[in-house]
């Protein structure tokens, strides 16, 4: 058995050097690369221009009803973004809403009634944004179209006078928008009206010298098309 077993340990032997041979010289090749694909810079500078719809709620101590109230409109502005993640703006936007004509009634039965048909606002805004997401805070003037009407126990108009600013306020607020699609974007955020509060100086009895607060808290979502005065987003490899 032993000299079998040699035997074929020396063919092996052999042949193997002619078996490399046929095999022919070894080929080395390169992994190919992993591709990274780019990452996408987001740009929030530029105009735009877009719409709202939400609800409307006033605060406490308020002649009109504290009762929601839908509202709707439009906005424009102009964003700016630096260093690298903060984004600036300008933004003018105004709601209407929905027609709530409603009031008080004072001890010697006459009326106070007030209906706001719209808000309005030019703020300054400043915010963070990361990849697709711009957190905001902005503030500034307000305005609103209101109506306000006194009338006797009886129901017949009366005059009246009061002092402050009713229409004339502040602003402000925070939101949240995210661009959603190439020079799309969408939001919601909260705003905080304050004007000066109603106090009448004349008119019935019953009715001079009480004040009334004049605030309103809103909700609105609204969608932008931005104009990319600033450039698209691009690629950063």
């Amino acid at each position: 058995m032993k000299k079998y077993l040699l035997s074929a340990a020396a063919v092996v032997a052999l042949t193997a050097p002619a078996l490399a041979a046929d095999l022919g010289p070894r080929t080395y090749t390169k992994a190919p690369p992993v591709y990274t694909p780019p990452e996408v810079v987001y740009n929030w500078t530029g105009f735009y221009i877009g719409g709202n719809v939400g609800g409307a709620f006033a605060g406490s101590n308020n002649i009109q009803s504290d009762s929601g109230r839908f509202l709707g409109g439009v906005q424009g502005g102009f964003d700016y973004q630096f260093a690298p993640n903060w984004v600036v703006g300008l933004e003018a936007q105004y709601s209407w809403m929905a027609s709530n004509n409603t009031g008080v009634v004072f001890p010697a039965g006459s009326t106070a009634t007030e209906n706001t048909r719209g808000l309005g606002s030019v703020t300054g805004r400043l915010g963070y944004s990361w990849g697709p997401a711009l957190l905001y805070a902005k503030g500034g003037y307000a305005y609103r179209d209101s109506s306000l009407g006194v009338a006797t126990a009886g129901g017949v108009p009366a005059a009246y006078s009061t002092s402050g600013s009713r229409n004339d306020g502040y602003t402000v607020g925070a939101g949240l928008e995210y661009m959603f699609a190439p020079s799309w974007s969408a939001k919601v955020e909260y705003q905080y009206y304050k004007f000066d509060n109603t106090s009448f100086t004349g008119g019935p009895a019953d009715v001079v010298g009480t004040t009334f607060r004049n605030d309103d808290h809103t909700v609105k979502a609204g969608i932008n098309y931005r104009f990319g005065w600033g450039g698209p987003a691009v690629a950063k490899y």
